[in-house]
């Protein structure tokens, strides 16, 4: 069955922003680490950003000052609010409890 759940994703120009969502079961959400991540085509996947679920968050440096990550406990969701995003930010963008779940992907295109 699926247990995460991402949307947000889609086309946007240079400057732009947005806020992809994941939802996840209950039971791979409580108590753990979630993170976002990111694969461009021909590259590996990346870590974008993490947060513990005391709140804690680390970004990678080159979305640092531009992407916030967040979580809800108890809606047992978590955000990335994407602002300021380049071309270099295309990508699928994953959602992922740390723990070998993930979410299916939602693309992300930022294009003029």
């Amino acid at each position: 069955q699926v247990q995460l759940v991402e949307s947000g994703g889609g086309l946007v120009q240079p400057g732009g922003s947005l806020r992809l969502s994941c939802a996840a079961s209950k039971t791979i959400f409580s108590n753990n680490v979630m993170g976002w991540y990111r694969q461009a085509p021909g590259k590996q996947r990346e870590q974008v950003a993490v947060i513990s679920d005391g709140g804690y968050a680390i970004v990678t440096d080159s979305v640092k000052g531009r992407f916030t990550i967040s979580r809800d406990n108890a809606e047992n969701k978590i955000y990335l609010q994407m602002n300021s995003l380049k071309p270099e930010d295309t990508a699928v963008y994953y959602c992922t409890n740390m723990r070998g779940a993930w979410g299916q992907g939602t693309q992300v295109t930022v294009s003029s």
